[in-house]
Order: structure tokens, then C-alpha cells, then sequence
């Protein structure tokens, strides 16, 4: 169900814009821009968003927090997960990491 709908989410993108296919990140599947990762769909079924490091996730009133894969490695700060249980905001936060990523470039 959570996998599916990530996929539905990244088909509506791939299919607005020539630059954005599908790919991998950490061997999960993901949402590039000009061949860069800005979103994926992690191991434990939450999506994950480059959001940078100026990010306030207060401004969400949802549980989104620091993607953190490694057991004893630092966080990898900008990027940030939310579970299913919010995928009302998925797409949205889909399009601000796109934002975003189209900034960075």
C-alpha cells in the first residue's frame, strides 16, 4: 500500500517533466532531477524528502523528522522521512524537495 502509493506519486512527476525520472537511492527506489535524488521510498516504508538544512519541520503539523539509515554514523541532515500515516503530505512535500533541488542546480 505505502510502496504503491510512492509509486503513484513519482509516475505524476516522471510524466510532468522530462528531467524527472525514476532511480535509486541507498538501492531504494527514488525521484530524480537531472539525475539527482530529491525524494525516495525507504526500508521502512516511509518516504523520504531532501528538504535542506534550513528546513523547520514545526511548520507541518505532522510527525516528519531527520532521516537517520546509519547506527553509528551522524544523521544525513536536510533530508527527512514521514511515514504513511501522513501521506496526505507526501505529494506536497514531493514538490518542495523538487523546489528545491531545481535551486541547488
Amino acid at each position: 500500500m505505502e510502496e504503491q502509493y510512492f509509486e503513484e506519486i513519482r509516475t505524476a512527476f516522471c510524466s510532468k517533466n522530462p528531467d524527472i525520472k525514476s532511480g535509486k537511492m541507498m538501492s531504494s527506489e527514488a525521484i530524480t532531477y537531472k539525475s539527482k535524488v530529491f525524494a525516495f521510498f525507504s526500508r521502512k516504508q516511509k518516504m523520504v524528502f531532501k528538504l535542506g538544512k534550513d528546513f523547520d519541520p514545526n511548520t507541518y503539523d505532522i510527525d516528519i523528522s531527520i532521516f537517520n539509515p546509519f547506527k553509528n554514523r551522524k544523521p544525513l541532515y536536510g533530508w527527512f522521512e514521514v511515514s504513511y500515516d501522513d501521506k496526505e503530505q507526501w505529494e506536497v512535500l514531493t514538490q518542495r524537495s523538487l523546489n528545491l533541488i531545481r535551486q541547488e542546480l
